[in-house]
């Protein structure tokens, strides 16, 4: 998310000319990039999901089958931190976790159509943070 707008706020930036007596100074320029990176900062945790809540929409949609991080129609392909890293499309990221309950994937349904984009994201930012924290079985 950073990037994306850092990437905008650069675009934006080399799209704007200045008059050719005008030059821009060096550290007007650095002032910007800092802020715009600091601001990237500042808000991207405010995209991140409520763990909380997280824990009971994955409670009530997800552990029939992923109890515990498991997963009981392909073994191999749990919640576990080692295994999102392998397996998962995109790597272990919320973003990726969110496509992957939104769209579903092999025998997983999709839960766009049931599950709020508010749910998705709160159960995401549950199953990263219990992958890394680990889980109880």
């Amino acid at each position: 998310m950073k990037l994306a707008i850092f990437a905008a706020l650069v675009a934006s930036a080399s799209a704007w000319t200045t008059p050719k007596h005008f030059e821009v100074p060096a550290a007007v320029k650095a002032a910007a990039a800092g802020v715009a990176v600091t601001a990237g900062v500042a808000i991207s945790p405010a995209f991140a999901g409520d763990v909380g809540a997280g824990e009971q929409v994955f409670n009530a949609n997800c552990a029939a089958c992923h109890a515990g991080g498991q997963n009981v129609i392909m073994p191999e392909k749990t919640l576990e931190k080692e295994a999102l890293d392998e397996y998962l499309a995109g790597g272990r990221s919320e973003a990726s976790v969110m496509t992957q309950v939104t769209n579903g994937k092999n025998a997983m349904p999709a839960f766009g159509g049931r599950l709020s984009d508010e749910d998705i994201s709160n159960v995401a930012s549950y199953v990263i943070t219990t992958s890394e924290a680990g889980w109880d079985e």
